[in-house]
């Protein structure tokens, strides 16, 4: 099997796009990966023009990071071509901006969430907010009844090694003892993988019910000023199908501007080749 790392960053040649861009110039610097760069149009006519820009900001990136860069033009569908070029690459991570909520390009913040939502590869959504020099220090992860948690601490615990992270795990008050009790489980199960891990965290019980959890988590990811919040795409067996209908969509566009990780649970080769690993 190809172990060699590659990150897909699908680009409009906007200032968001130049954010994703940012971002991955240094992710790929750390996790040794290379990094392709998509343009999608929708016509013929438009492919000459988007290989000469693509030529341009490779060149550019290049002479900022030391990183293997690689261009794609595409015909077709932005919505429909990322994932088929990550497949296509057997790319492991897509980073991605988006113009949030009140964005006039193409990608805003709903349609960025169609895109991820279908994809079989982990997505980082970035906003306009430039990217530290350290990378992702702060993750948060909040914690739900998802049986495919242990997905997103995967990726989770192979970035904090790669970055020096500290996780955050975040869960509601929730006052049903049921639901209580399978968060209790899921907060024990993730101290556990942590730990053995080696990885440092700490625990934040919100003082509020799950209702009002999509809210206290974006107030305690701004309130630490995190690096990254990491979520799994829920589906309407997951407990945060109660919390909001749009949950997604309010946490990648959050004002705080803070980075998106984004796992969709399911079983393929992408879950299987481990993201950042050694």
């Amino acid at each position: 099997m190809n172990n060699e790392k590659k990150i897909l960053v699908p680009t409009d040649f906007t200032k968001v796009s130049d954010t994703a861009i940012e971002h991955a110039l240094l992710v790929a610097s750390t996790i040794k990966a290379t990094i392709h760069v998509l343009h999608v149009v929708d016509s013929k006519k438009h492919i000459a023009e988007a290989r000469v820009k693509l030529e341009a900001l490779r060149e550019r990136m290049k002479r900022e990071e030391k990183v293997d860069i690689s261009v794609i033009a595409r015909i077709g569908s932005v919505f429909e071509d990322i994932d088929k070029v990550a497949v296509e690459i057997e790319a492991n991570l897509i980073i991605m901006g988006t113009h949030g909520m009140r964005g006039m390009q193409f990608l805003t913040g709903s349609r960025a969430l169609k895109i991820v939502t279908e994809s079989s590869v982990p997505f980082i959504v970035v906003q306009e907010r430039d990217i530290r020099e350290h990378g992702y220090h702060k993750l948060v992860v909040p914690l739900d009844l998802h049986k495919e948690t242990k997905q997103k601490l995967s990726l989770v615990a192979d970035m904090a090694k790669y970055f020096g992270s500290k996780v955050h795990l975040i869960s509601p008050g929730e006052t049903d003892e049921f639901l209580r009790n399978q968060l209790e489980r899921n907060i024990i199960f993730a101290q556990e993988y942590l730990q053995d891990k080696g990885i440092p965290y700490e625990v934040e019980i919100t003082e509020n019910k799950s209702e009002d959890f999509v809210r206290d988590l974006l107030k305690y990811s701004a309130g630490i000023d995190a690096d990254l919040i990491c979520i799994m795409n829920f589906y309407d067996n997951s407990i945060m199908s109660f919390f909001s209908s749009n949950y997604e969509q309010q946490v990648i566009t959050n004002e705080a501007q803070i980075p998106v990780l984004c796992v969709n649970p399911v079983d393929t080769y992408v879950v299987d080749r481990a993201m950042f690993s050694h």
